[in-house]
Parts: C-alpha cells; sequence; structure tokens
C-alpha cells in the first residue's frame, strides 16, 4: 500500500505540492471546506479557480473531512493563509500524532502576536517548535504543477525532520535542499512579499529596470538586517528562501504581490486592488507586521515603512518613492553591525 499524506488547504500552492507528493505515488488527501471544489478535483481532477487548465494527478483526492484527510498519514503539510494558520492547526489537535511530520508553506506573521508560522502551529499542537518544518524558496504553484524544474528549502530546529522533509518531497523535477536556520527561512519567505509590492508598485508607475533593481537589492538588506536582530543567520537571505525567492516573487506576472503592487502603482485602491485579486495577497498583511516588528526591534526598515504609508495611510506611491530617495546618505555596507558579522564568523 502506497504512503498517505494530507495537504490543508487546497489553494494554488496546496494543491501544487499535493501535485508533487501525488507524483510520488503517495495516496494524497487534500482537505478543503468547499464541497463544489471537492467535487470538482475528484471528479475532474481540476482545480479552476486556483490552476485553471491544469489536469491533476488521478491520486491526489479531495475532502471535507478533516479527520479522514489526515487519519493514517505520513506527513501533514499545512498551506493555510497566515490569517487562518492558527485556526486550521486548533483543528488539527484532535487527530495529530507524535510520529506525524508536520510541514508548512506559509509566508506571513500573525499579525496580532508577530509570531513566526511554526511557533504559531507548535502552540496549538501542544509539541516543540522543532518539531514543524517549514518548506519555502523560489516556487510559483503554476509551474509546479507543470512539473518545471524547481529548488526549495526545507528547514526545521530538529535536523532529522528536515530531512524526512526533504525525502517526502524531493523528485525528478522538485529539487530540495535542508536547512537549519528556520527562523531565517520562515522571516526570509515572509518578508520578501513586502519588497515584491513595491517592484510591482515600481512597475505600475513606469520606473524601469534600474528602479527595480535597486528596491530588490535595497530590500533584501532591509530583510536581512531585521533578520539578523531576530535571530537568524546572515548567509540564509542570500539562498533560496532569501534572495531566490525574492527575486522570483519581484519579477513574475504570477505574483500575486507583484500584481498587486502593479495596480497600486496604477492608482488603483487597496480595496478595488483586493477586489480583483480573488486571492490572498500575503504581503500585504506583512506588511502590517513588518511595521510593528521594526518598532519592536528598533530596527529601520524603510521601504516596509513607505509601504505602510501607501496602503493603510493613503499616501501617493509617487511620494513614497520620492521619501526612500531622499533618505540621508548612507554607507552601501550599513546592513547590520560588525558585532553582528562577528558573531556568525566565530
Amino acid at each position: 500500500m502506497s504512503e498517505k499524506a494530507a495537504v490543508l488547504v487546497a489553494g494554488s500552492w496546496g494543491t501544487a505540492l499535493a501535485s508533487v507528493l501525488a507524483d510520488k505515488n503517495m495516496e494524497v488527501s487534500l482537505w478543503t471546506r468547499n464541497e463544489a471544489q471537492q467535487e470538482e478535483i475528484n471528479a475532474l481532477h481540476r482545480n479552476e479557480r486556483f490552476l485553471p487548465g491544469v489536469a491533476l494527478p488521478g491520486n491526489l483526492k479531495a475532502t471535507t473531512d478533516l479527520e479522514a484527510a489526515v487519519s493514517g498519514t505520513k506527513a501533514v503539510v499545512m498551506v493555510a493563509p497566515s490569517s487562518a494558520v492558527r485556526e486550521v492547526a486548533r483543528s488539527l489537535k484532535p487527530y495529530w500524532r507524535e510520529d506525524m511530520l508536520v510541514v508548512h508553506a506559509t509566508k506571513g506573521f500573525e499579525i496580532e502576536s508577530l509570531k513566526r508560522m511554526s511557533t504559531v502551529i507548535s502552540e496549538e499542537l501542544g509539541c516543540e517548535e522543532g518539531r514543524i518544518v517549514v518548506l519555502s524558496g523560489p516556487s510559483h504553484a503554476e509551474e509546479v504543477v507543470k512539473r518545471s524544474p524547481t529548488t526549495v528549502v526545507v528547514a526545521s530546529l530538529v535536523e532529522e525532520q528536515a530531512d524526512l522533509a526533504q525525502d517526502l518531497f524531493m523528485n525528478s523535477y522538485f529539487r530540495v535542499y535542508t536547512n537549519r536556520d528556520m527562523i531565517g527561512v520562515e522571516l526570509a519567505g515572509a518578508l520578501k512579499n513586502i519588497i515584491a509590492l513595491g517592484a510591482g508598485m515600481s512597475d505600475g508607475l513606469g520606473y524601469g529596470d534600474n528602479a527595480k533593481a535597486a528596491l530588490l537589492t535595497r530590500g533584501l538588506a532591509e530583510i536581512t538586517r531585521i533578520g539578523v536582530e531576530m535571530g537568524a543567520n546572515p548567509l540564509t537571505f542570500a539562498g533560496l528562501a532569501g534572495i531566490g525567492d525574492l527575486v522570483v516573487t519581484a519579477t513574475s506576472r504570477h505574483s500575486r504581490n507583484w500584481r498587486a503592487g502593479y495596480m497600486l502603482g496604477q492608482g488603483k485602491p487597496l480595496p478595488e486592488v483586493l477586489s480583483s485579486m480573488g486571492m490572498v495577497v500575503e504581503g500585504i498583511r506583512t506588511t502590517k507586521a513588518a511595521h510593528n516588528i521594526s518598532e519592536k526591534y528598533k530596527v529601520q526598515m524603510p521601504i516596509a515603512a513607505q509601504l505602510h504609508h501607501v496602503l493603510f495611510e493613503g499616501l501617493d506611491p509617487r511620494t513614497a518613492v520620492e521619501a526612500l530617495m531622499g533618505r540621508d546618505r548612507k554607507t552601501e555596507m550599513e546592513v547590520m553591525s560588525l558585532e553582528t558579522w562577528e558573531q556568525w564568523h566565530s
């Protein structure tokens, strides 16, 4: 009998990861609360709302019964929006077993507590945070389901857990690396969405490649600065979860964050942007979280700050760019303190 895995929930990324597992001849249950979506996946092998025109593997089955989805599973993969992760983890708790591998692929923070997703999940399951694995990296769902070559990273505080996740997902088109820096991988995956919003906004304003290249470079410095302050390894931000995911999210029309930023740059108000997207844009919530995180840790995040002004205070995008360009003179290496670099080199 083939091994069984469950994926919660059936959005674009959840469906794509379920497809990866199904391609490894696993019995895959994709949990959804939507009965119509369940019927479409099971009868037509399609998930048209999230991945139009894509045929899904026949051994991928959807269900609205969470207990049935996770019963007898080797692994549970959580891919809910950040705003729903605590609720989904709480629903999973009655069926969770200590021998069950739990992987999450959600890129964001819990807004109220500013906690990372692994912390939220471990709190609800009542387990150590080291039992949770995060999957991140440059990976558009639209390309993964077409079996385009994709490389990601899985990270856990416990090396053996990351190794299990690597074995779970890795196949001929989906290459998986491991990383012990779970904090850095989670922070990079969440914070790059802010920079992707800014990149889309820059394109919407018609500023061109020079501006976007600068935005990505200084955005990475900003992410690294706050990440190291929160306990991450600076090298993580030069890897797949950092610059890799930043580039793919900030330069592709597959990216919801880039598309939302592009519409904002064209002058569309935020409510209209969100209405037209039809799906969660994590970068908007993350911008609010980053604003509070930068104040908590007393670390400057000028790009995130200007985007916060645009999104939640009605600042005109062009004025935000002028504010960034008019900041005081800096040296390029003002990314983090010398003491921080010495910590990682020792």
